[in-house]
Formats: structure tokens, C-alpha cells, sequence
């Protein structure tokens, strides 16, 4: 019997794993990544600074021991080459591996900025464990940190930094921090928040670019502006990983395109997580994760099954400014009405007839979570 395959060891691959071997414990199962595999939260990722958490005590299970809680196999490091959906086979090297089925769980991969300088290619990002290591050892002695983007990770990133004691600039096109996900006055409390704590903004403008001299990074805006920097960390969005999928030939749009049943276009081949576009929805967060591996896991075990996604609201996790956001789905029409007082920001989006679409909540207005997740919209039925 040839396996199950599952391409990728973050939350969704791993979620997937866990979750089918409480329906099937016997059906060979592999897992294979190109990183090194460790079972860990990715969103420790952005608040492990301030808490003093080591890279390595992020990790919650070696490789070895997800193999044994899973009676899997996995294979860290091994990069897969193509896959051939007709004979069901993947390559690696000079090696073919045949599968039965196969989810891909690729992930996203951190969008670089063509920023010109000869400190350019120093910039860093974070998308994985063996990233935050490299980036927690290029901080050893260093004091100041520059990040580009001031959407949800860069505002983690700038809060976990500030309160460990760097000094912080965050640069962003955007004229808000949060700007996809927060009206104006969201936006203002958590800047003035971060502020307080020694985060200094550069909004409206972009890096042009980024000299690299004795250890130290010169940074030129697009305003004129010039900053200086020990260290600089990107964080300007994710871009799922297709180009596999698209070797292959299975249908690509935004992300892997599957259905409800997380089929791709390709036989016996499913995808979830940062990399899947579900019924037109791309959905880079834990929750969306959890909901699919589930549902996958049914379908793996050989029960068809269809994914559903309640309403999920995200929280940000900048602790000098709690906030949560329920986001309108893309092109709702409608209306933000807000009520800001010294303590909260409470942010409603409402349609033409009063129904709650979607919402953000910041400082002592997250109280309210519970009392409006439940009046939102499915996301998908």
C-alpha cells in the first residue's frame, strides 16, 4: 500500500497528520519538508523576544518525536523536485516516492521588495523556525531594528522588539498602521500605543534603499528621510507557494486552487493552509488551518467531507495595545461606524440594514469579542 503524503510540517501538515491518525492509525503516512521539521506555534514567532523564550525553546517536538506520536515517517530537510499526478509519484533527487494520496501544505513564502543597495540582500525575514534562529542570532549585541511593513506581523514584531528593549522604526506605504485591517482610528490608538513604547513611525513612504557599512545598515526612504539601523526585518506579506503545484499542472489562481473537499484539480491531491486558495478564499491564519485539517482528515480517512468556516476573528498580538479584528469579507458593502473613547476603540462594519459584518476591536473594547463573533456572518457555509 503506498502512503499518504503530506508535503509540509508546519500547523497545516502537521494539524492534518494529527487529526487523521484519530480516524486511521494504520495507513502508512509521510510527512516531508524542506526545513528542519520541528513541531512549534508559529504565531510564538513575533511575541518571543519580550518573554525571553530561546528559538529552541519554541519547539515543542523534535522531528523524531512527531514520527513516533504520529507512526509516520518524516523527512526534514528533503526538498521535492515535481510531482507526477498521473503515476502518483513525487521526486527528490534520483529518488522517485509514490503516494496514494498527497496534501500539500507548502506554505507562503515572505514577499521580498526590490529594494536596490548593497545591504539589500541582508535583509531578513521570518517565516519559519530555522528563520526566527537566524534572526534571533543576527540580534546578539545589536540595538536598533528597522522594519519594513506596519501590517499585523510588523506591528507584532515592533511591539515584541520594543518591549524587550530595541529601539524600533517601522516603515510603511500605508498611511496607517494596520491599513487592511483597521479604520483610521484603530489605527491611531495602536500607533500611539507602540509610540509610547519607543516605536518610531515612517508612514506614507517606502525604503529605497539599504547600505550595508561596518556592521550597520543605512536606510533611504522615499521621502528623503534617512534612518539608521543594526538590523533590517522585512515583513510586507505572504505570497503562497503555487510553483510546484504549477510544474505539475494542477490549477493555480492566488494559491492552490481547491474546492469545499480541499481537492485541487490534480486526482488524489489536496492542499490547505498559507499556500490553498479554498473556494476562492485565501485565509493565511491558525483558525482557517485547524477547520481544514480536520475536514481533510475525514476525507483522507475515506469519509468525503466538506470544509465549513465560521465566523474568525484574529487577534494581534501587540500586548501595549490588545486588538482583534473580524475583517469584512473582501467588497462587502457597507459602512465602519466607530465609537473611540481614552481607553478602546470599538469599530463595527455594518451593511445598509444594520447587519454585522465584520469588526475591530482595540484596547478595552476586545471585551466585547464574545458578545459580537457570534452576530457575524458564515465565512463559508
Amino acid at each position: 500500500m503506498h502512503p499518504i503524503v503530506i508535503i509540509g510540517s508546519g500547523l497545516a501538515g502537521y494539524n492534518t497528520a494529527k487529526e487523521l491518525r484519530k480516524l486511521d492509525t494504520a495507513t502508512p503516512l509521510v510527512i516531508i519538508a524542506s526545513d528542519s521539521s520541528p513541531f512549534y506555534s508559529k504565531p510564538m514567532l513575533s511575541n518571543a523576544i519580550a518573554s525571553k523564550k530561546a528559538p529552541s525553546a519554541i519547539a515543542l517536538n523534535t522531528p523524531d518525536q512527531m514520527a513516533a506520536q504520529l507512526n509516520a515517517t518524516v523527512r526534514a530537510n528533503t526538498r521535492i523536485d515535481a510531482i507526477n499526478t498521473s503515476a502518483h509519484t513525487l521526486q527528490t533527487g534520483d529518488e522517485t516516492l509514490h503516494y496514494s494520496k498527497l496534501v500539500l501544505a507548502l506554505g507562503a513564502d515572505q514577499i521580498r521588495l526590490p529594494i536596490a543597495g548593497n545591504g539589500s540582500d541582508s535583509i531578513l525575514t521570518v517565516n519559519d523556525l530555522d528563520d526566527y534562529a537566524r534572526f534571533r542570532t543576527a540580534l546578539e549585541g545589536k540595538k536598533r531594528v528597522a522594519i519594513i511593513g506596519a501590517g499585523l506581523i510588523g506591528c507584532e514584531f515592533a511591539n515584541d522588539l520594543a518591549a524587550g528593549g530595541y529601539a524600533v522604526d517601522i516603515i510603511d506605504i500605508a498611511a496607517q498602521a494596520l491599513g487592511r485591517l483597521l479604520p483610521p482610528e484603530g489605527g491611531a490608538m495602536l500607533k500611539d500605543k507602540l509610540t509610547a513604547l519607543g516605536v518610531h513611525w515612517h508612514l506614507g513612504t517606502s525604503v529605497q534603499s539599504v547600505d550595508a557599512a561596518n556592521g550597520a545598515c543605512t536606510l533611504t526612504l522615499a521621502n528623503g528621510a534617512i534612518l539608521q539601523a543594526d538590523l533590517v526585518l522585512s515583513a510586507v506579506g505572504l505570497k503562497p507557494r503555487t510553483a510546484l503545484a504549477a510544474a505539475a499542472g494542477i490549477k493555480i489562481n492566488r494559491g492552490i486552487v481547491a474546492d469545499r473537499h480541499l481537492a485541487t484539480s490534480a486526482p488524489d491531491v489536496y492542499t490547505l493552509g498559507d499556500c490553498a486558495e479554498i473556494a476562492g478564499l485565501v485565509m493565511p491564519y491558525v483558525m482557517p488551518i485547524m477547520h481544514a485539517s480536520r475536514a481533510l482528515a475525514q476525507t483522507l480517512a475515506g469519509k468525503t467531507t466538506a470544509v465549513s468556516f465560521p465566523a474568525m476573528p484574529v487577534m494581534v498580538k501587540t500586548p501595549a495595545c490588545p486588538t482583534i479584528v473580524a475583517p469584512p469579507a473582501v467588497g462587502a458593502a457597507g459602512n465602519w461606524q466607530v465609537e473611540a473613547t481614552a481607553d478602546g476603540v470599538k469599530s463595527l462594519f455594518n451593511s445598509a440594514d444594520g447587519k454585522l459584518l465584520g469588526f475591530a476591536l482595540n484596547g478595552a473594547a476586545t471585551a466585547e469579542r464574545a458578545k459580537l463573533a457570534p452576530q457575524l456572518p458564515v465565512v463559508l457555509a
